[in-house]
């Protein structure tokens, strides 16, 4: 049967298992919006092609699925780029589809055109390296191949984006539909190597070790191991500690609970590390420059090491481990725990333990994130945000530092920091794509400078009834930049402080509710009487621009 490749690109986007797609329409890509209309696939106008793309990460970030944007030739596919490569740098299976002048006029100077010719834009050379895979598809005979690679790439065992983009006539072309009968949409299910003798071993060292700790990464959440490493923890009496993007891998007011490794942590869970481990198990961490101190080598000295990851590119990446196990962390584990089975720690040993950590948390451990007395309003919100929403809350988060110190995440939340490229305003329209997901009660925590640069996509959230509490803080500056510029720079401050809006102004313009945050008690006002499940709120959090942590980003 033959269909319009238009038609041929949504039913393949359904196959993907795809459930909205976030972006704008421009004349080049509305025969894909056209054959879009009649499809289950719900469509989403963002109000800029960079939230859009945001979305499409954020709903695969809270999916595990394939997220999907789509936007108009030139400016609507250039506006991509950031999102776009966020999700690269986050390895989120996110689809990008972009329209095309036609090409028949490629080369002569077409409206939007980015196909390279004549000193156009060239869309590939630009998308090249920030997607798995890219391609302009100018003919249909070799269709069929493009949309294999784009699966592969999406459905990798370490995915990320891709970009198809459609010339115009192209689009209306006709095409054979048992084309897609042809291509794997879902993901093949590989069976990992026997990992009996290195689980053994692991074992073992877990056994001899007098002071093991566990690193858990999101490696551990991409594996749903989530219960292994708790219950691991709890048999032999390991501490945790997470990386930023694990937080909560275990609950982190579990008394085994070191906290997250970072620049901008306490330090807490460096300082136990460095006094106390002989043995350090790193799961699915990648041990980047802000989980490892800036690949501090006090962090590891003298310490046996164990590394178990999916990826075998990440095994001693930046260290050398006396054990490397390449395999699925839920299922090495799973063959740890079954060897020791009627191992049971000494409840003595683990008093003892407890107390060791609940004293190593009670101590300014190191020149990393020290806060002044000004932040307990911040310390006070996120008290308040675990207490009322202890197991079902997704949070979405710029800022970061706060909620590293301050945000104990349980095992029933998801945080979602803004790692990848780290870009401002990502988590107002990440937060919205997760939303479209599951009915959970969300939050996108931003300071006041990236909320400026998405702060319209709140309308986004409005236009479509969708519930989301977004949480400024308001400090009139560019909080980052000002502590730099106060600590390396001799408080020579240049366009770092700016001019808010009236947020409350802007919240009655949203039709939305808003809430100032000025005082302890109006927290506990807002939790006590603002509908953070199933309404639209805006809450500022006024702080001190003055005020710093003490860290240092070392740059």
């Amino acid at each position: 049967m033959q269909i319009t490749v238009s038609e041929l690109i949504v039913r393949f986007l359904e196959r993907l298992g795809v459930e909205s797609i976030f972006g704008m329409p421009g004349a080049h890509i509305l025969p894909v919006y056209d054959a879009l209309y009649d499809s289950r696939i719900r469509t989403v106008l963002a109000k800029h092609e960079q939230g859009a793309a945001f979305m499409a990460g954020g709903h695969a970030r809270a999916s595990g699925r394939v997220g999907a944007c789509i936007a108009t030739a030139g400016p609507g596919a250039t506006n991509l780029v950031t999102g776009i490569a966020n999700a690269y740098a986050d390895r989120l299976p996110v689809l990008a589809i972009t329209g095309e002048a036609p090409t028949y006029i490629f080369g002569k100077g077409g409206l939007q055109e980015s196909s390279g010719e004549g000193g156009s834009i060239d869309q590939t050379a630009l998308f090249r390296a920030i997607t798995r895979y890219h391609r302009i598809v100018e003919r249909t005979d070799y269709l069929e191949n493009v949309l294999n690679q784009a699966a592969h790439a999406l459905l990798a065992d370490q995915p990320g984006p891709v970009l198809l983009s459609f010339p115009f006539n192209v689009q209306k072309e006709g095409v054979d539909a048992g084309i897609l009968e042809r291509i794997p949409t879902a993901r093949h299910v590989r069976r990992q190597g026997d990992c009996a003798q290195p689980a053994q071993t692991l074992a073992q060292m877990l056994c001899a070790a007098k002071d093991p700790v566990i690193v858990a990464g999101y490696g551990c959440i991409r594996a749903g191991a989530q219960a292994e490493v708790a219950q691991l923890s709890a048999l032999l009496a390991v501490p945790v500690a997470t990386s930023l993007k694990a937080k909560g891998v275990v609950g982190e007011a579990s008394p085994m609970a070191l906290g997250s490794l970072g620049v901008t942590s306490s330090g807490h869970a460096y300082k136990y590390i460095v006094d106390h481990a002989d043995l350090v198990v790193f799961l699915g961490a990648g041990f980047n420059e802000r989980t490892s101190y800036l690949w501090d080598p006090a962090l590891l000295a003298g310490k046996r090491i164990v590394q178990v990851d999916h990826d075998p590119a990440q095994l001693e990446k930046v260290f050398r481990a006396d054990l490397a196990i390449q395999g699925d962390i839920k299922e090495v584990l799973g063959s740890v725990l079954a060897r020791l089975k009627g191992h049971g720690g000494d409840a003595i040993v683990c008093d003892r333990l407890r107390a060791r950590i609940a004293e190593s948390r009670a101590v300014v451990a190191s020149d990393y994130a020290v806060f002044q007395e000004g932040f307990a309003l911040v310390q006070h919100f996120f008290r308040a945000l675990e207490r009322h929403f202890p197991q079902d809350a997704v949070v979405f988060d710029d800022n970061i530092i706060f909620a590293q110190n301050f945000y104990n995440v349980s095992n029933g939340c998801r945080y979602h920091p803004n790692s990848g490229i780290s870009s401002l305003g990502h988590a107002i329209p990440a937060a919205i794509g997760a939303r479209f997901h599951e009915a959970r009660p969300t939050f996108a925590i931003l300071g006041d400078g990236g909320f400026q640069m998405c702060g319209m996509e709140l309308m986004t959230a409005v236009n479509y009834r969708l519930p989301l509490n977004v949480v400024v803080f308001n400090n009139a500056t560019m909080g980052l930049i000002r502590k730099n510029q106060h600590q390396q720079y001799a408080q020579r401050f240049i366009d770092c402080d700016f001019v808010n809006p009236d947020f409350a102004l802007l919240a009655r313009a949203f039709g939305i509710r808003h809430k100032r945050v000025e005082r302890p008690e109006d927290v506990d006002e807002l939790f006590a009487h603002f509908d953070l499940t199933d309404a639209i709120n805006l809450i500022e959090i006024v702080i001190d621009k003055n005020l710093f942590p003490n860290y240092s980003s070392r740059r």
